[in-house]
């Protein structure tokens, strides 16, 4: 993702606008930036908002809410995959997650899922 303009160009292109009266492509212009960029500053100012909006979005878990029956479940049938976890998930309580989510879910709650020993060979030695 990219990041915002810092606040420094936005003050002065706003300042070569307002005080040293260039237009907005002028001032775009000495400043290396976009046009629309310089239009979009000066409407923003003019609502009365200076700074860059935020980026991003919401990244909270919707499954914080169902940790304690996760568990419940990992504990009782370890060897659930996790698209089956989803498919139970999304069954009974109507939540709909994917394997990153819930990887992301598992890992932050301090649960792996490792591969038993014994599974590791595939072919006789």
């Amino acid at each position: 993702m990219t990041r915002a303009y810092s606040q420094d160009l936005r003050d002065r292109v706003i300042a070569a606008v307002e005080e040293e009266g260039l237009s907005r492509r002028e001032a775009a212009g000495r400043y290396r930036i976009s046009d629309a960029a310089a239009v979009r500053w000066l409407q923003a100012l003019r609502q009365g908002r200076r700074g860059a909006l935020a980026q991003g979005g919401d990244r909270r878990s919707r499954l914080s809410v169902h940790r304690a029956w996760l568990l419940a479940l990992i504990d009782a049938e370890p060897d659930l995959t996790l698209l089956a976890v989803a498919e139970r998930l999304l069954d009974e309580h109507g939540v709909k997650a994917d394997a990153g989510m819930l990887s992301r879910f598992f890992t932050g709650n301090g649960i792996s899922f490792k591969k038993k020993r014994l599974r590791l060979r595939t072919a006789p030695a």
